[in-house]
């Protein structure tokens, strides 16, 4: 059945009207979408300073603050691990929360196990409750410093999206109304950047305090094993004269 054209005209017409409307709230939803890109980055910003300051702190927590803090520590626990008193020496160590007493105190309780058995549980015991530990939260920081500038992209792709829109829905457009979804478009991108920037600074700072921690831990654990080492001798003569 043909169609006149007075229905044809109607039917365009309201297609036409349903098409406007759309572009108008095209426009607010950007403006609402622009807005919610800065609750992201702030979201974001407060994510990865939490991280980097619990990172830092467990690193605090787990070395000494000087050399010459644990090389008192190391002459502590020197001569009852040359005698082989490692009961003495696992007093001292439990309830310390460093990295060096932690692992003194897994060393003497599994040196059953013999010396190299004992040494490479002790390492593997730092690897994975230290090193794994701070790990898992410098993955966050990462993370963070890779959404932050994604964020301010998404931020300026929206921020223009918005513009263009305006654009092409209006017959005359002001540019203080063009001048709102712009400064969104800019800003989320610098604000991305000046998350993501001092972040990778951070990581730097945290990546030498691990490096420093290790060196300290593996400096101390190297005096504490030559000890050990002795302290294991002279308790498997007691043990064969006690057997005899």
């Amino acid at each position: 059945m043909p169609v006149s054209a007075d229905v044809l005209f109607s039917q365009l017409s309201l297609t036409e009207s349903f098409v406007q409307v759309p572009l108008g709230d095209a426009s607010e939803i950007f403006n609402i979408v622009g807005q919610l890109s800065y609750v992201a980055l702030a979201a974001v910003a407060l994510w990865g300073i939490y991280y980097v300051f619990l990172v830092l702190t467990r690193v605090n927590a787990k070395r000494f603050k000087t050399e010459k803090q644990q090389d008192a520590f190391v002459d502590s626990v020197t001569d009852d691990l040359r005698r082989g008193n490692f009961d003495a020496v696992i007093s001292k160590c439990e309830g310390s929360k460093k990295a060096l007493p932690m692992m003194v105190t897994y060393l003497c309780k599994h040196r059953s196990f013999g010396m190299q058995k004992a040494r490479q549980m002790t390492l593997d015991r730092f690897q994975r409750d230290v090193i794994a530990d701070l790990d898992y939260s410098i993955a966050w920081i990462v993370t963070v410093i890779k959404t932050a500038p994604m964020l301010g992209l998404f931020g300026t792709v929206v921020g223009m999206m918005g513009a263009f829109g305006k654009l092409a829905s209006a017959t005359n457009v002001n540019p203080t109304d063009l001048a709102g979804d712009i400064r969104v478009a800019l800003e989320t991108t610098a604000i991305g950047l000046t998350i993501a920037i001092p972040l990778v600074m951070a990581m730097a700072a945290i990546h030498n305090r691990i490096r420093h921690m290790q060196d300290l831990v593996g400096s101390g654990l190297a005096q504490i094993l030559d000890s050990f080492k002795i302290g294991m001798a002279k308790e498997e003569q007691r043990g064969s004269r006690q057997s005899a």
